[in-house]
């Protein structure tokens, strides 16, 4: 009896064989930059009033946008609503909407700082406020783990982080951070100049053809030397005159 062979394990290992890869793992997503600094706020509680002020004044569409299309990080201190609370009554009614902008903005820092880093920071510290010429500054200065901000008004205390990473950074302040320069007086304007008087003599020549005074006191003057030589020939005149009608008298 003849065996019988199936030619099937034939017909595989005579079908071309396709290489395997082994797959490696994907790669881990990169987390997320924070493009909401309200929710972070928001997540945190305890910072209601400074949010209303991000988003009355529009301040958080500006750092949201920062976060996304800048690399060079941002640093916000955050006043609690306690912090608030604590500023006169009225305070912040008083403002302008353009000195509630600059106020959101005196907190927030264009620049990234870690704790550590507010040990070496170079004060005056520039922020948001006022633009790049830096109208609004603030000084920071660390003694061992406790960290102070001063702005000619205000000294707060930096109370904890909030949030933080490698390009934002969120602290929480004991006190709001008010500009020095929201309670100066404006510089006196300057006063208008005086008109200066003329000092030109309205006495004009009526032949002068290019305006220009003439000078009365030498006028005056030569017609004293006109009277004098006149009176000089009548006197000459009237000497000789005499004298020749005594000669006359005496030849009678």
């Amino acid at each position: 009896m003849k065996p019988n062979f199936s030619p099937l394990p034939l017909l595989f290992l005579l079908l071309p064989s396709t290489p395997s890869f082994a797959q490696s793992p994907a790669a881990a997503p990169a987390p997320p930059r924070p493009n909401n600094v309200t929710a972070i706020l928001e997540k945190a509680s305890q910072f209601t009033t400074f949010i209303h002020l991000l988003q009355t004044t529009k301040v958080a569409g500006q750092i949201n946008t920062q976060l996304i299309n800048s690399n060079q990080g941002l640093t916000i201190f955050a006043p609690t609503d306690n912090a608030f609370s604590s500023l006169k009554p009225g305070t912040l009614n008083s403002f302008t909407d353009e000195q509630k902008v600059e106020l959101v903005q005196f907190h927030v820092v264009p620049s990234f700082f870690s704790p550590s880093q507010f040990q070496t920071v170079s004060n005056p510290l520039r922020t948001q406020a006022g633009g790049s010429e830096g109208a609004f500054p603030l000084n920071v200065t660390a003694n061992g783990n406790q960290v102070n901000i001063t702005t000619g008004v205000t000294n707060a205390t930096l109370a904890s982080s909030v949030y933080s990473d490698s390009q934002l950074a969120v602290y929480q302040v004991d006190q709001v951070l008010l500009p020095l320069s929201f309670f100066q007086s404006p510089p006196p304007a300057p006063a208008p100049e005086k008109s200066k008087k003329s000092t030109v003599s309205p006495d004009y020549s009526s032949g002068s053809g290019d305006g220009s005074p003439t000078d009365s006191s030498g006028e005056i003057s030569l017609s004293k030397n006109q009277f004098f030589a006149f009176s000089s020939i009548v006197l000459v005149l009237s000497c000789t005159f005499l004298n020749e009608n005594e000669s006359v008298l005496h030849s009678f």
